[in-house]
């Protein structure tokens, strides 16, 4: 019998930097010309196209119970981010890389865009989550607009394969750090389940959150759409790639 050999996820031998719970992700995902994203495409990683296309996501979620190196700090550990991503391939595993992130607090926006170089800004915003009966609506306030999804609360997991797992069941993130470094981060969460959407109502205004590149997004109709439960996570330090990898 042949020996098994095993080996580390990528960046699971990094210490954890950040735990949290992400808490009911709305995600609309967009078909896209790739073009517009290879100025953001870190070096060393190419697109992931899925079905033919490229794609964006904007993504909305709660923070909470947040803690950094194990300690929370007070003031920042609930709060809410909503971003804007796209999905890249690095020796064939999938992954995501940060158009834009929004947070409301500064602190937070400070701290990610010089340590890691991360496009977080901060923008007043709100979240609220209520539950009627069998349905869950939830709801992000930014920039003057609005997004909210309302969904069933029968939850499933999605099968390996469909749009709705490939679009949420990533574990890296890359970025480029002060230096042109591509720098990759583990996140890791059990698998999440799913709440079927019935409707989504958004006036979020795409050109001034994200540019007149992303104009276009504001008449299009998302390709996808989930709301995922959400879990505990964690964030690892993350580590930087060879540009030839």
């Amino acid at each position: 019998m042949k020996d098994v050999i095993s080996v580390a996820p990528p960046g699971s031998h990094k210490a954890v930097f950040l735990t949290a719970r992400w808490k009911h992700l709305i995600n609309l995902t967009y078909a896209v010309d790739p073009e517009l994203l290879r100025p953001h495409l870190p070096p060393g990683l190419e697109l992931d196209i899925w079905e033919g296309s490229a794609h964006v996501s904007l993504v909305a979620f709660d923070f909470l119970s947040t803690r950094l190196l194990g300690i929370p700090v007070p003031g920042y550990t609930n709060f809410p981010e909503v971003n804007l991503r796209f999905y890249v391939r690095w020796r064939e595993l999938p992954a995501v890389v940060f158009i834009r992130e929004y947070v409301p607090k500064r602190a937070i926006a400070w701290s990610a865009k010089l340590l890691y170089n991360e496009p977080y800004r901060r923008i007043p915003m709100t979240s609220s989550v209520n539950m009627d009966g069998e349905v869950i609506n939830v709801r992000h306030n930014l920039g003057g607009g609005e997004l909210q999804a309302r969904a069933r609360l029968d939850g499933y997991f999605p099968r390996k394969g469909t749009a709705e797992y490939h679009f949420k069941e990533h574990d890296l993130g890359f970025g480029v750090d002060h230096r042109q470094r591509t720098l990759c981060y583990r996140v890791e969460h059990p698998e999440w389940k799913v709440f079927p959407i019935e409707s989504v109502d958004m006036s979020l205004n795409f050109e001034t959150l994200y540019g007149s590149d992303w104009a276009f997004l504001q008449n299009t109709q998302p390709r996808y759409r989930l709301l995922a439960e959400g879990s505990d996570i964690l964030v690892r330090f993350p580590f930087a790639i060879e540009r030839d990898s």
